[in-house]
């Protein structure tokens, strides 16, 4: 019988620490499987899905840029993520060969900031993307007073914040932070290796403000650089990576992810 395996799918994906996370899980917990990072274009996507949905040895993927909204039209969605996120970023495939998708991505960003007290303050986000979204699902359940969205297209910022009953407003990127913001996010992949920095002006910002960066190749990126050094506090993305990993993990081999080991793990994929 073959040994069960999942995989992350994007493109690019070179890149995905993803492999190394939930390979080096499986080896803690001692289970048979592999977990492996698949290139597939946008013109791919309907045939590696139908092509997968064959095999029983697939548990299912994680799913990158550019997939998480394409992926909607290809596998069931119980779950009613179309309506909620409208984004998908985790396949799992059943014993009976049926496809159904869901979301680790808003659970995995808001772990680290359980601490924060949002409540009469303002968050901004930029981007409009499939990862803005589940951000923006998740501060949706917070008690955040206002969300501002920067994002290269305001219109399309504008009605995320609409879809998720967010109060606020959408501006350009260019646009001056707020001067009462108690969280930035970037949820874009600009500052990613190979892609211009996230040029914005952090001096508005109070000194109590949180940057919290989704990329994480580099770890540090630009604007984490620069937030640190107003003496920001910050958060990288590792820490949305291994959260929503974890879950997918769970979901895909049927077991915890072993969180004790994540000092471990970290200094495995900064290394």
């Amino acid at each position: 019988m073959s040994i069960p395996y999942a995989e992350v799918i994007g493109d690019p994906i070179a890149q995905s620490k993803s492999p190394l996370i939930h390979k080096f899980w499986l080896g803690k917990l001692g289970l048979e499987g592999d977990y492996r990072a698949h290139r597939v274009t946008a013109a791919d996507l309907p045939a590696y899905i139908a092509e997968r949905r064959d095999d029983p040895a697939w548990r299912g993927c994680n799913v990158t840029i550019p997939h998480k909204l394409a992926v909607l039209d290809l596998v069931d969605d119980p779950g009613g993520v179309r309506a909620s996120i409208g984004a998908m970023n985790t396949i799992l495939r059943g014993s009976d060969s049926t496809l159904t998708g869901t979301n680790t991505d808003a659970a995995g960003f808001f772990a680290p900031l359980t601490g924060l007290d949002l409540s009469g303050r303002t968050a901004v986000v930029v981007g409009s993307g499939g990862a803005a979204r589940a951000v923006l699902f998740a501060l949706s359940k917070s008690d955040v007073a206002r969300v501002v969205v920067l994002a290269r297209n305001p219109l399309k910022g504008a009605g995320l914040l609409a879809q998720f009953g967010l109060k606020g407003e959408a501006h350009p990127l260019a646009r001056r932070l707020p001067v009462d913001a108690a969280l930035l996010v970037n949820a874009t992949s600009l500052g990613m290796t190979g892609q211009p920095p996230l040029a914005l002006d952090l001096g508005p910002l109070p000194d109590d403000a949180l940057v919290y960066d989704i990329v994480y190749a580099p770890l540090v990126t630009p604007l984490l650089a620069e937030a640190e050094a107003r003496g920001l506090e910050t958060v990288d993305g590792l820490e949305m990576l291994v959260g929503q990993a974890a879950l997918a993990f769970e979901l895909l081999f049927g077991a915890a992810a072993p969180r004790d080991h994540d000092d471990e793990l970290r200094a495995l994929l900064t290394a």
